[in-house]
């Protein structure tokens, strides 16, 4: 019981964690902003195409896969169409959270769900240190993901100590999911490769309908590309050195 509640822990607050150094960031002028977001979008898209989709490949179809993708996408425009945008420049100063901003922290609270079953199962079966495993994994991809949520939050206008413990948030959803896990380890392994396609599919529609135009139309084009970039090396060579 301690071990599985440990590893939920090492995976969930590594997100909240990945938020703190945005505390050490006074100004971030459009060139940092624009290559940061492009890092973190990199690190994403990564997590979807070399996490995510090839884990859930590997436990299902590709139907049960493909619609798992679509209807992650799908889930997240309606949730776009649901909530409306909010013109920062316009707007009252009393705004707590930007639309923009609720459509990313939904789509990284929803791929936690998934995760989280994955580490609780990993630690209900028999095989020796997978639950362990698969929450340090999941651990270090969540790190950057933290960073990601308090950017962008920070970008919109939100106050760094809520960027935060939004980050700290979303990280706790994966507890739950976890404990769930758990307990119902036969029925969240037949879960678990929908659950990590759909948030593939969400993952990489916020990347491209959000992040990716956010680091456009400052001039940094270029440098935000090369970023993009080598997010997604990074992410890989990090899953690949821990594999």
């Amino acid at each position: 019981m301690e071990g599985y509640l440990s590893g939920l822990l090492i995976s969930s607050l590594a997100t909240g964690i990945g938020a703190i150094p945005i505390l050490f960031f006074r100004r971030i002028s459009h060139f940092w902003m624009d290559i940061l977001l492009a890092f973190t979008g990199g690190v994403m898209v990564a997590a979807s195409t070399h996490g995510l989709i090839p884990a859930s490949l590997k436990l299902t179809n590709l139907f049960n896969f493909s619609c798992g993708v679509i209807i992650g996408a799908i889930a997240l425009g309606i949730v776009e169409k649901l909530i409306p945008h909010v013109d920062l420049k316009h707007s009252q100063s009393d705004i707590i959270i930007p639309a923009q901003s609720i459509m990313l922290i939904t789509a990284m609270a929803i791929h936690n769900i998934p995760e989280g079953l994955s580490v609780g199962a990993g630690f209900a079966s028999e095989a020796d240190k997978l639950g362990f495993l698969i929450a340090l994994s999941i651990g270090l991809q969540n790190i950057p993901e933290g960073f990601l949520i308090a950017l962008f939050l920070v970008h919109q206008k939100v106050n760094r100590f809520t960027a935060i413990a939004v980050a700290f948030l979303t990280g706790a959803i994966e507890i739950a999911a976890g404990v769930l896990g758990y307990h119902l380890s036969g029925l969240s392994l037949n879960l678990v490769p929908f659950g990590l396609a759909f948030a593939a599919g969400a993952i990489l529609f916020i990347v491209y309908k959000e992040l990716i135009p956010e680091t456009h139309g400052h001039g940094y084009e270029r440098a935000a590309t090369f970023s993009f970039i080598v997010g997604i090396v990074c992410m890989i060579g990090l899953v690949e050195w821990f594999r």
